[in-house]
């Protein structure tokens, strides 16, 4: 069973910094990824890495401002989120896959199999 536990979440000023890190232990995963959920919207794909090739992918929202990295040799996942916005406040998930499941997408929620119980960011104006 894999166990994906956030932590790095906050509050923060209009145009402040955050770095959240996801340890996974477990099973060797194939993607991983970042996701949030604001109050009465749906969850959304924030950004993801395949771990073998270490391509990236970023929602267009946070492009720019937000990078994600994995640390292999820790199995850890991170999310450095830089100029932050008021509608970044949002609880943000790590999600992970062990499986390739070829012709999904790293953007929806349903393609993950782990996830992790959140970490609250709160961004004021």
């Amino acid at each position: 069973q894999v166990q994906l536990v956030e932590s790095g979440g906050g509050s923060v000023q209009d145009g402040g910094s955050l770095s959240l890190s996801c340890p996974a232990s477990g099973y060797t995963l194939y993607l991983m990824g970042w996701f949030r959920q604001a109050p009465g919207k749906e969850r959304e794909g924030v950004a993801a890495v395949y771990t073998d090739r270490g391509s990236t992918y970023y929602a267009d929202s946070v492009k720019g401002r937000f990078t994600i990295s994995l640390d292999k040799a820790k199995n850890t996942l991170y999310l450095q989120m830089n100029s932050l916005k008021p509608e970044d406040t949002a609880m943000y998930y790590c999600a992970a896959d062990d499986q390739r499941r070829p012709g999904s997408t790293w953007s929806v929620a349903p393609r993950y199999k782990y996830w992790g119980q959140g970490t609250q960011v709160t961004v004021s104006s």
